[in-house]
């Protein structure tokens, strides 16, 4: 940990934030929920700092918007930063989140799978339909990632929208983010007759959604950049599947390291985050 971080910003990652019984209601039936006043203003400032930095640092990304694939225009994707960054460590490791986390999906406890930040600048695109466990190579549909604004988010700058329902839902599992995606998924849910949910966010607002839930964003049409920081936790208890795609072999070779196919993913990369039994 960082010895210079101020000892309330500590406080605030690792308390409790109760969840009641709406809330869990809620995220059970639609595969998501937004939760106000999760982190404080001054905490997420302090940090948004240090990601923002390592952002710059890290990211290889030089080409002009125009010359961009759809994914690349989505976003600046840096990840795993809590490996090279100690102060980011701990908002990535927030007991606090990580909590709220394993409550939601009625788990025990919950591992990291990896973390990213996700910059979208200006004049970036879209983020096109997916759901992100198309990309996972796990044993169950125990994965939720938490989606962390590192500022106040109007629909101007593309917040995250999901697809109400959809984690019950098997179409569009076999695609990877795309414009194939955007199109066959927003035909789906025309069809369907979907319910979506684009709001804006508020600063500490955080969003939880399960791997199989269908989410996407709108453009930034503003003139800053949207700063995003998301963790994805697994069921302190998920083994590896046997990959069935190139996808799931990539991320069992980068997020899965020498874990055996039918294994809990308990490598130096997964460590849990928070459970029932005590921190590990």
């Amino acid at each position: 940990m960082n010895p210079t971080t101020p000892p309330g910003f500590l406080t605030d990652l690792n308390a409790i934030h109760p969840l009641s019984p709406e809330n869990r209601i809620y995220f059970k039936e639609n595969g998501y929920l937004k939760l106000k006043h999760v982190l404080q203003p001054e905490t997420v400032a302090y940090y948004a700092r240090e990601i923002t930095a390592q952002v710059s640092r890290l990211n290889d990304m030089d080409l002009p918007m125009e010359q961009r694939t759809t994914y690349q225009k989505a976003f600046l994707q840096i990840m795993n930063i809590w490996t090279k960054s100690a102060t980011v460590k701990e908002m990535v490791f927030s007991r606090k989140l990580a909590r709220i986390a394993a409550e939601l999906m009625e788990v025990s406890g919950v591992r990291i799978y990896h973390d990213q930040a996700l910059y979208k600048e200006p004049a970036g695109g879209i983020t096109p339909w997916h759901a992100d466990q198309y990309y996972f190579p796990i044993s169950s549909d125990r994965s939720v990632t938490a989606w962390i604004p590192l500022q106040a988010t109007p629909l101007e700058m593309g917040p995250l929208a999901f697809a109400r329902k959809t984690h019950r839902m098997s179409f569009g599992r076999e695609l990877e983010i795309s414009d194939e995606s955007e199109r066959l998924v927003q035909k789906s849910l025309k069809e369907a007759h979907a319910d979506i949910d684009e709001t804006p966010f508020d600063l500490g607002e955080v969003s939880f959604h399960l791997g199989w839930t269908f989410h996407r964003a709108g453009p930034n049409r503003s003139a800053g950049v949207r700063k995003v920081m998301t963790v994805i936790y697994v069921d302190e208890n998920i083994c590896l599947a046997k990959p069935t795609s190139k996808a799931h072999e990539r991320d069992q070779a980068q997020w899965c390291p020498g874990v055996e196919v039918g294994a809990i993913l308990d490598s130096p990369i997964n460590p849990v985050l928070w459970s029932k039994h005590g921190i590990v």
